[in-house]
Parts: structure tokens; C-alpha cells; sequence
């Protein structure tokens, strides 16, 4: 039985602004109507003899993941929390722990959650080719037929003259210059680095002990001391924290004698960079890729999306232009690479927009700040149906609810009322309240917030459905 594994800890700051810390690329649908999250779950169904999805997720992710996988309608063994990333190697050991205890002598199959993947057939046939191979004890990697020379790839070398389906790994080469990739292309020893992986779990875990022990026994002990939280597998945080960072690569398989290589063709692509979005992407006919409200004159192999407004592009040819509500990024297609600078700037000049978009997802529904000032904000507030906020107060900030569509239950201290379209209702400073919509349609009202601080910290639960007291 092969069991997938799901990595879904990634940020995609090259794929800001769209791509942000609390709502990365992976739980975006960047291509097509299903996230990438969801996408990747589905692959999974092309592959013979497989079992329920494991997903290993950041903490603040939780619920988002839940909601994709439940929508997918695959079947789910787990999902594990991340209190801090680690790279690729310390979350494939916790799955490994996992799986080696409770399905021994099982397959485990490590995906990225942000791959593109075009060929479903393509992608099963290399799966089946690699089975036996990591059946027989060897930690199997799936390299990716090189179509170009690419120089934003890692490689995998292979003996010449070796033989298939599965190949010994000669070596591991880093992102080359052109010239070198070139030569790559043309030897045909070398394969893109795919970081899809399939082996046993306890062979993952004896190499970890030869290779890693130390990060091996950080994450046993988080295994061992985690604790269920509603559906999820919440790590230990202190013993999480002591293992050190690196991935799957730099931790077991350069130095493992147990590495193969399984080639495949299957239209794949990591989409690390906005022009990878456009080379997966049906173009028009001037090679243009366009979503959302775009109008375009004069423009040619670009990229245009809008999320929330008409952008209207004129004389353009190679660019990335992409809007959200409170961001508009403009590159030239070879410099998107360099995203990750703005980002990085964003970060140290400490605004919010490396984090969130203007509209916040929570597991009860989502709000949107639409206004702002000295002393008031204003937000648009989706509550789903059957979902309910915690009950809570705030010490420094008043609120005035009022219902735009649905009916609201609304407690504030020892009452309790209900709330139809254009009815409101004041909340004082620190009053216990709470919202919950009982209806089978969504909840929709505006909430103005009064007063000498309104930052999201301000508050202290009391009972949540959703344990985040």
C-alpha cells in the first residue's frame, strides 16, 4: 500500500502578492478552479493500491487545509501540525513516525503541495516504476525529463550507461549556469529535481539515524509527546523547535547509498516564479495568460491577473502584472525571481501585506477590512453557516454590528438576541459577546470597531468551537 504524504508548509514569496505567509500559493487556485492543495490530493487517486492522504501542514494553515481536504472528498488519515517550519527532511520524519506505527511495511510517497502536474497518466506510470524499487529497501526520488536547460532547478545525475526503470544516483548537482545546463540537456544523464520521494518509512528513519540523529530525536519526541486537537495531530512545540532545519536532500539522500531515481514525464512544474505560471498556462493568441477583469492592447507573453479590479495593460511585452485588493505587482518576466527582494523589504519595514491579504480566512468564515482610521476600523464579516466566533471581549475597542444578509445570534453578557437584515447591535468595551450564525445560508454584517487600540490582538476567549482559547 502506498500512503501519501502531503507537504503543505510553504510560503511562495515569489508568488507575492497573490502567494502570502497566512494564505500561501499551495491553498490558492492558481491553475484552474481547485487550489494546488487539492489538486495535489486528487493526483493521488490515478495511483493503484493507495491509501488515505496524510497532510503535514503549518499551524496557522490548519483550518484552511481541513476545509480543502474535506472538499476533496479523499479519503484522510491525518493531518499533522507544524508549530515552526523545518524543511522538507523533519516533516517526512514525523509522517514516517506515523506511518511506520500504525501501517508498517507500507510505502509512504512525499509530495510537494505546489506542483503543477499535467499528466496524470505520466505521473501514475512513474510511481508504478519506482514501487519495486523502494519495495526492495532504496530511497526512490523522481527525477523530471529535462526539457530545456534550466538553470532555476537542482539536477540529479545518473551513471552513464545505467539501466531503468530505476536508476542509482550518481550525484545531486546545485542550480547550474546556463552553459552548464546546457551540457546537462545534452549528455542525457541529468533530470530536474522533482523533491517527490517514495520509500518505506522505517528505511526514511533508519537513515535519518545514521545520517541526522539528532533532528531523528527531535522529532520522535515531538511525535511522542503530541496530542489530538479536534482532527488534527498537533506536534510537540519545545521538541519540534530543537530539530534542526534542512531538507530531505541535504539531510539523507547526498549521503545515503540507498538513492535511486525514477524518470518521468508528466507535464510538471513547481511554479516557484510567476513565469512559471505562464508557461503552464493556455495563452491567447499575441502568448498573453490573463484572469479576472484584463484588458490588454498592444501587449504580448505576458501575464495579467486581477482579483479585484479592472487593470488595463497598454504597450507591454514579457511582464508580470498582478492586483490584489491592497497590492499591485509590475515585473519584467526575467527579473520575477528577484519578488522575494520585495518581500523581503515588506518584512523589515513590518507591514502586513507579506502576511495577509485584506480579506482573512478563520474557520468560521472570513472578514475583509474595508476602511480605516486613528480610531475606527471597518470590516465586512462572512460567518458560514452552523459557525459560530468565540465567545470573547476586548479591553480597549467597542464594536457596532450591523446585519447586511442571514440571521445572527448575538450574546452580549447574560442576553441573548437575534438579528435580521438592516437590525444592529452596540457591544461595549468589555463585553463578553459572540456571534454564531444557526442558519443554513452565510452570514454577512458590517462591524465597526471604535476606539484607542483596534489591533487584532486584542482579545481574550473564553470558549471556542474551534480550540483556540
Amino acid at each position: 500500500m502506498i500512503m501519501p504524504v502531503i507537504l503543505s508548509g510553504g510560503a511562495g514569496t515569489r508568488l507575492w502578492p497573490l502567494s502570502r505567509a497566512l494564505y500561501p500559493k499551495q491553498l490558492l487556485p492558481l491553475f484552474g478552479e481547485n487550489t494546488m492543495l487539492q489538486d495535489t490530493v486528487l493526483r493521488v487517486e490515478s495511483i493503484e493500491e493507495v491509501g488515505p492522504v496524510t497532510c503535514v501542514c503549518n499551524d496557522e494553515h490548519r483550518f484552511l487545509v481541513a476545509e480543502q481536504l474535506r472538499q476533496t472528498g479523499v479519503a484522510e488519515e491525518a493531518i499533522i501540525l507544524e508549530p515552526v517550519g523545518r524543511n522538507t527532511a523533519p516533516a517526512a520524519a514525523v509522517a514516517a513516525l506515523m506511518l511506520a506505527a500504525k501501517h508498517p511495511g507500507s510505502l509512504m510517497l512525499i509530495m510537494p503541495a505546489d506542483h503543477v502536474i499535467l499528466d496524470q497518466q505520466g505521473f501514475a506510470k512513474a510511481i508504478g516504476s519506482g514501487r519495486e524499487a523502494a519495495e526492495a529497501g532504496n530511497l526512490v526520488t523522481f527525477g523530471i525529463v529535462p526539457k530545456a536547460p534550466e538553470t532555476g532547478y537542482g539536477y540529479i545525475r545518473i551513471p552513464s550507461g545505467s539501466h531503468g526503470p530505476a536508476f542509482p544516483v550518481a550525484e545531486f548537482v546545485e542550480k547550474p549556469t546556463f552553459e552548464k545546463a546546457q551540457s546537462y540537456l545534452a549528455s542525457g544523464d541529468y533530470f530536474w529535481n522533482s523533491g517527490m520521494f517514495l520509500f518505506r518509512p522505517e528505511v526514511y528513519l533508519a537513515e535519518l539515524e545514521a545520517n541526522a540523529p539528532e533532528m531523528l530525536a527531535a522529532c520522535r519526541a515531538a511525535y511522542e509527546k503530541s496530542r489530538r486537537d479536534l482532527d488534527f495531530l498537533r506536534l510537540d512545540a519545545e521538541a519540534f523547535r530543537a530539530s534542526p532545519s534542512d531538507s530531505i536532500d541535504y539531510a539523507v539522500m547526498e549521503k545515503t547509498a540507498k538513492a535511486m531515481v525514477v524518470p518521468m514525464e508528466a507535464g510538471w512544474n513547481d511554479v516557484g516564479a510567476w513565469s512559471a505560471l505562464w508557461e503552464v498556462q493556455e495563452r491567447d493568441r499575441h502568448g498573453n495568460v490573463t484572469r479576472g477583469d484584463v484588458l490588454a492592447h498592444d501587449v504580448q507573453n505576458s501575464y495579467l491577473h486581477s482579483t479585484s479590479r479592472l487593470v488595463a495593460a497598454v504597450g507591454l511585452e514579457n511582464h508580470i502584472v498582478v492586483e490584489t485588493a491592497d497590492a499591485v505587482l509590475v515585473a519584467s518576466k526575467d527579473s520575477v525571481q528577484d519578488v522575494k527582494a520585495i518581500v523581503e523589504r515588506l518584512h523589515l519595514e513590518e507591514r502586513e501585506e507579506p502576511f495577509m491579504h485584506r480579506r482573512v480566512y478563520r474557520p468560521w468564515g472570513s472578514y475583509e477590512t474595508v476602511d480605516e482610521g486613528e480610531r475606527f476600523k471597518v470590516k465586512r464579516i462572512t460567518v458560514k453557516p452552523g459557525a459560530a466566533l468565540s465567545l470573547q471581549l476586548h479591553h480597549k475597542r467597542a464594536e457596532h454590528w450591523i446585519v447586511v444578509t442571514g440571521t445572527a445570534v448575538v450574546t452580549v453578557d447574560d442576553r441573548q438576541v437575534e438579528l435580521v437584515e438592516n437590525q444592529s447591535i452596540y457591544i461595549p468595551v468589555e463585553a463578553r459577546h459572540r456571534l454564531e450564525n444557526r442558519c443554513a445560508e452565510p452570514l454577512e454584517l458590517i462591524e465597526v470597531q471604535s476606539g484607542e487600540y483596534l489591533g487584532e490582538d486584542d482579545i481574550e476567549r473564553f470558549e471556542d468551537n474551534y480550540g483556540r482559547i
